[in-house]
């Protein structure tokens, strides 16, 4: 049975589009692509061979046979190991929030759905929720509802959509909102189906919305004791 990963993939801004046709090449159809900036310092950018700190972040679902041919295509056809090529990485996604939204995400892909994982000794998790622009109020509100404190939101452009479109039968906005809300591992569900009932691909903000396990956080421990003492 199949696995599926989120992977991302940060490479200097100039390459993006090289990058992106190939990752089109090998059916990864659905891409989130957003700005980013290193934090190298200038002798680090020296030594690794890079001109600027300007970085493309690229986002894609992917299964991991897929992942195995994708991993040496970036290493013999573009070079990624090479000083300044970038770096790309796969993190397990632990729970898809519904069929529409495995469709979507794995448009292209050869898939077979399994049953959820789940990373043992997890006590949090990170919901990723990707929304049409401008939906930012009605998606929060959704996961507010269920008990989620807040989220950090970046704005993305994505790729593909017409793909998705065909299948779907619904017009999905190439302009995109990624929201990601840190939350307990047994409040996942609740804000998940909130946001899916509420905010998901039968709303304007077409939501797609899945889960990734988080191993440790910091800073979230002042806010699950309040919770305890009130439970007290």
């Amino acid at each position: 049975m199949s696995k599926l990963y989120l992977m991302t993939t940060i490479i200097n801004r100039n390459l993006s589009k090289k990058y992106s046709n190939f990752f089109d090449e090998e059916d990864l159809k659905v891409m989130f692509i957003t700005l980013g900036s290193g934090t190298a310092s200038d002798d680090v950018l020296d030594y690794l061979g890079l001109e600027d700190t300007e970085k493309a972040v690229v986002f894609t679902v992917l299964e991991k046979e897929i992942w195995k041919s994708v991993k040496k295509g970036l290493q013999k056809k573009l070079q990624i190991d090479a000083p300044g090529g970038g770096i790309s990485f796969i993190v397990p996604l632990s729970s898809i929030g519904g069929m529409k939204t495995l469709q979507f995400l794995t448009a292209g892909q050869e898939f077979v759905k399994e049953e959820e994982s789940e990373l043992k000794a997890t006590d949090h998790e990170l919901i990723v929720v990707i929304a049409n622009q401008g939906y930012i109020e009605l998606v929060m509100d959704a996961a507010r509802g269920a008990g989620a404190y807040g989220g950090t939101v970046i704005h993305a452009k994505g790729t593909g959509m017409e793909q998705a479109e065909k299948f779907m039968g619904v017009s999905l906005a190439s302009e995109k909102e990624m929201i990601f809300i840190v939350a307990q591992k047994q409040q996942k569900n609740d804000i998940m189906k909130s946001i899916m009932e509420k905010a998901g691909m039968d709303s304007k903000a077409k939501s797609v919305v899945f889960s990734l396990p988080v191993t440790d956080t910091a800073g979230l421990r002042l806010i699950e004791t309040d919770n305890e003492d009130e439970v007290e």
